[in-house]
């Protein structure tokens, strides 16, 4: 298995090229998880995946409670589906919290603190109500429980990993929080190794081919649990071996095919790049320098990571600003332009690619 043909088979199990899913909801299920750190790149990432779905459609599927986001795994923010939400944050949740402690002694934040804030916020909201950040950040400070020096924000993320808030509808521009066991109904608990088993065969069939070792980056557990997941997993899933490494994916056939398209503008965070411990298939090391982090916008052709992008919206434009490694072909400077366009429709607006 050459480097070629796995970041070909992760397209393609990822539903970037290829094939997408007919919904949003399908894209968070098939996947398991889609980082949401960054809102609109999120909303990006699963529209990019989804059968003619532009970014009102991905939003709606937020309103309508079939998706949801909240931190489940690594205490980054994600997509889920709704109906996964409580046995990802049961098991994966836990060794986030942990790993806080040194930065929850530093703010202050002691037990007792996480227990008079969970009351306050169950007070405010229970019977259906929503308040952004700094609505429940008022609340804190009413409660003589200062959000300062980001005590809010770790309050919230805390409370939302224990199960008691997600995040609901927009409120205008700013989002809002309601609460976990209002927004969506209660669903019926899991075993852990269930959990695992199930977990494993959404990373490996939405990600692969990927390893142990990437599966566990991406949940955030130990490789002992990534390890006893996959074997659980491993009947239902095809492997591989290459430069002494164990690939892991869905039984499908293998990515000869061109890529169809031939280029994608990725949000940050895309799955194709944090989803992996090893983003080697994808990103030359030569041009890793370029790419400061997983914050940029990637642009991918033919599966590889040749240069970042940024957006400039307008009132009825976004002007697309493209950044190469190195030189393009024209026929792949015709491929990035498709894929703006598409982005670009995707937001409702005309693409200018600047």
């Amino acid at each position: 298995m050459t480097s070629e043909l796995v970041v070909r088979q992760r397209l393609l199990t990822q539903h970037a090229c290829g094939h997408t899913l007919p919904t949003p909801r399908d894209v968070v299920r098939h996947l398991g998880a889609v980082q949401a750190q960054d809102y609109r790149g999120g909303l990006w990432a699963v529209g990019l995946r989804s059968e003619g779905a532009n970014e009102s459609a991905v939003e709606e599927a937020l309103m309508d409670r079939s998706i949801l986001r909240t931190w489940p795994m690594r205490g980054t923010l994600h997509f889920v589906a709704a109906e996964d939400a409580r046995w990802m944050l049961r098991l994966l949740a836990p060794r986030a919290v942990a790993s806080l402690a040194g930065r929850y002694r530093q703010l202050e934040l002691e037990p007792a603190v996480f227990l008079r804030a969970r009351k306050v916020f169950e007070k405010a909201l229970r019977g259906g109500g929503l308040l952004t950040r700094d609505e429940m950040h008022e609340l804190l400070q009413a409660a003589h429980i200062t959000p300062e020096g980001q005590r809010g924000i770790h309050i919230l993320q805390r409370l939302a990993q224990d199960g008691v808030l997600c995040f609901g509808p927009r409120k205008g521009k700013q989002q809002t929080f309601v609460l976990l066991d209002e927004w969506i109904p209660q669903g019926k608990p899991r075993a852990r190794d269930e959990a695992l088993t199930d977990l494993a065969l959404r990373y490996f069939r939405g990600h692969g081919p990927a390893t142990a070792h990437d599966f566990a980056w991406w949940t955030g557990l130990t490789l002992a649990d990534a390890k006893s997941g996959l074997e659980a997993a491993a009947a239902m899933l095809s492997h591989d071996s290459a430069g002494g490494r164990h690939y892991w994916g869905p039984r499908t056939e293998s990515a000869t095919a061109r890529l169809k398209p031939a280029a994608l503008l990725l949000p940050p965070f895309d799955e194709l790049l944090v989803a992996y411990r090893d983003r080697g298939a994808s990103l030359d090391p030569a041009h890793s320098q370029h790419l400061k982090s997983l914050l940029s916008p990637t642009i991918v052709v033919q599966g590889r990571i040749v240069g970042t992008w940024t957006r400039a919206r307008g009132r009825d434009t976004v002007t697309i600003a493209p950044r190469f490694f190195s030189d393009q072909s024209e026929r792949d400077l015709r491929a990035i332009q498709s894929a703006a366009r598409r982005y670009g429709a995707f937001i409702g607006v005309t693409t200018i690619v600047a």
